[in-house]
C-alpha cells in the first residue's frame, strides 16, 4: 500500500468531497492501520485485527464517493459490493464469498500489471520483431542466398526505423490468435456459483481455440504484447502474490447494509437479510475461502460498510455482526453551503466538467457566483420538497439549466455565453414551484 500519512489522504480526499470530515478521518486511520500493521513482528500482526467501519448518513451526501476516491488512492485490493446483491447460502443468487474471490481477481489484474510493467521493454522488443516477421519475412543468411538475406536484412532495419515513427499503424496483417477458455463464475453453464476449482478443472479440459484474424498493425501489437508478456510472467508467482495482498491489504466497501438489517421475516425464509448478513459474520470475523488461485484469510480484510439507514439503523444489525464494525460514523445532510462548494471547489467539479463539455464545441461559458448561489438554493428546496436525493440533485438541475445551451452548442461555436442568476431562475422556476412536476423532472 502507498505510505501516505492520514493527513495526506485526508488532504487527498479534501480535493474531491465537500464536508464529511469524520468519515474521511476515519477511512484515513483505518488504511493508515493497515500499513502500520505491517511493520509488526509476525507473531504480533497476526494478533492486530482491521478496525472495520459503518458509514450510515443519507443518500448523495459522499459515502460512495468517499470509497471510490479511497480506491484510487490505495495501491491495496479494492472492490465495492452491494450487500442486496447477496442471498443465503442454499438459494438462487450470489454467495457472499464471490466477494472475496472477485477481490483476488482485482489483486490478480494487479499484480500481473506490475510484472507486465517490469518486463515491458523484453515484450516490447519481442512484438516488434514479430510485426516485422509478419511485414517482412526475416533474411536467409545462408548458402546461396547469403547476399540476397543481406539486401533484406537492410531492408528490415529500414522498415524498422518506419515502425518506430508509427508508418505501419495502419497497415492490415494477418495473425494466429490463441484464445483461452475462461470460466469465471459459471458463466459457461449458467449458475453464478461455480466451486474454484470446477472452474479449473473446466478450463484445462477446454483446450485452447487457434484462429487467424485480420487487423491494424496498431491492433495487432496489443494482442501480441499480452501474448508476449505470457511467457515473462509466472502464474504461480502472479497468484501467491496477489491471494499475499488480499489477505494483508485488501479492503471491501459494501454498500446498501442498511436494506439487509431490520427485523425477522414472519412470511417465509429471510434469505436476503438476516440471513445474508449470518452468512457474512464468518467472512467478516475470519474464515477460509476457497477461489481458483487458492485459499485466502479474510481475517485482516478491512471491511467498510455504508447505508442510509431510513428504515433502519446499525443496531438494527444482528449483534455478532455489530460487533465486528467498532468505528460507526454518521455522515450529515448537506445544505446550502455545501451545495455552493460541491459546484465549484472540488477538483473536476460540475462547472468544470461543463466547461470543458461546452468547451469541444467551440462554446465558452462561465458560471457568476450569484447563479452558483441560486443554483445552490433551489436544490436544497427541490431536496426538501420532494426526495433528499442529497448532492445528486446538483447533477439534475445543471442538466436541465443547460439544455437549452448545450442543444444549441454545435451551431454557436465560437461564441460565450454566462449563466446569471436571473438564468437560472428563469429556467428552473417553474419546475421548482410545481411539486408534482418536479417529482418527473427532476
Amino acid at each position: 500500500m502507498k505510505t501516505l500519512t492520514p493527513r495526506e489522504t485526508l488532504a487527498e480526499l479534501d480535493r474531491f468531497i465537500v464536508g464529511q470530515h469524520e468519515a474521511k478521518k476515519a477511512v484515513a486511520l483505518a488504511v493508515r492501520n493497515r500499513w502500520r500493521r505491517q511493520q509488526l513482528d509476525e507473531k504480533l500482526r497476526q494478533e492486530v485485527l482491521p478496525k472495520n467501519i459503518i458509514m450510515s448518513g443519507p443518500t448523495g451526501v459522499g459515502k460512495t464517493e468517499i470509497a471510490r476516491r479511497l480506491a484510487g488512492l490505495v495501491n491495496a485490493p479494492f472492490i465495492k459490493v452491494e450487500a442486496t446483491r447477496y442471498t443465503e447460502v442454499g438459494y438462487h443468487g450470489r454467495d457472499v464469498e464471490t466477494m472475496i474471490r472477485d477481490l483476488v481477481e482485482i489483486a490478480i489484474s494487479m499484480v500481473r500489471a506490475e510484472q507486465f510493467d517490469a518486463v515491458k521493454d523484453k515484450v516490447e522488443k519481442d512484438v516488434e520483431e514479430r510485426i516485422l516477421d509478419l511485414l517482412l519475412p526475416p533474411p536467409d543468411m545462408t548458402g546461396a542466398d547469403s547476399l540476397a538475406g543481406q539486401g533484406q536484412s537492410r531492408t528490415r532495419e529500414k522498415m524498422r526505423a518506419m515502425l518506430k515513427e508509427g508508418k505501419f499503424e495502419d497497415r492490415v496483417v494477418e495473425i494466429v490468435v490463441t484464445e483461452r477458455p475462461m470460466v469465471v463464475q459459471g458463466a459457461m453453464i449458467g449458475t453464478d456459483d461455480v466451486p474454484p476449482e470446477m472452474q479449473n478443472m473446466l478450463e484445462r479440459m477446454i483446450p485452447p481455440r487457434r484462429h487467424v484474424r485480420k487487423m491494424t498493425v496498431g491492433e495487432a501489437r496489443r494482442v501480441l504484447e499480452q501474448e508476449e508478456a505470457e511467457k515473462y510472467i509466472d502464474r504461480d508467482r502472479v497468484s501467491e502474490e496477489a491471494i499475499r495482498r488480499t489477505e494483508d491489504s485488501g479492503i471491501v466497501f459494501l454498500d446498501e447494509v442498511d436494506k439487509i438489517a431490520g427485523a425477522k421475516s414472519l412470511h417465509g425464509p429471510d434469505v436476503s437479510r438476516e440471513g445474508v448478513q449470518r452468512d457474512l459474520l464468518p467472512i467478516v470475523e475470519g474464515t477460509t475461502v476457497s477461489t481458483r488461485h487458492g485459499l485466502v484469510r479474510t481475517d485482516h480484510i478491512l471491511f467498510i460498510a455504508a447505508g442510509a439507514f431510513h428504515m433502519s439503523k446499525p443496531s438494527d444489525l444482528i449483534p455478532e455482526l455489530q460487533g465486528r464494525f467498532p468505528i460507526r460514523v454518521e455522515l450529515r445532510e448537506l445544505g446550502v453551503e455545501e451545495f455552493k462548494r460541491i459546484l465549484v471547489e472540488p477538483e473536476n467539479s460540475l462547472t468544470v466538467q461543463y466547461k470543458a463539455l461546452l468547451a469541444t464545441e467551440g462554446v465558452e461559458i462561465q458560471f457568476e457566483p450569484a447563479a452558483i448561489d441560486r443554483l445552490a438554493e433551489l436544490s436544497v428546496r427541490v431536496n426538501e420538497s420532494t426526495e433528499n436525493i442529497g448532492a445528486r440533485r446538483l447533477q439534475t438541475l445543471m442538466e436541465k439549466l443547460l439544455e437549452d445551451v448545450s442543444f444549441e452548442a454545435p451551431e454557436k461555436a465560437g461564441t460565450s455565453f454566462a449563466v446569471t442568476a436571473q438564468y437560472v431562475e428563469e429556467k428552473l422556476r417553474d419546475i421548482v414551484k410545481d411539486e408534482d412536476l418536479s417529482r418527473f423532472i427532476l
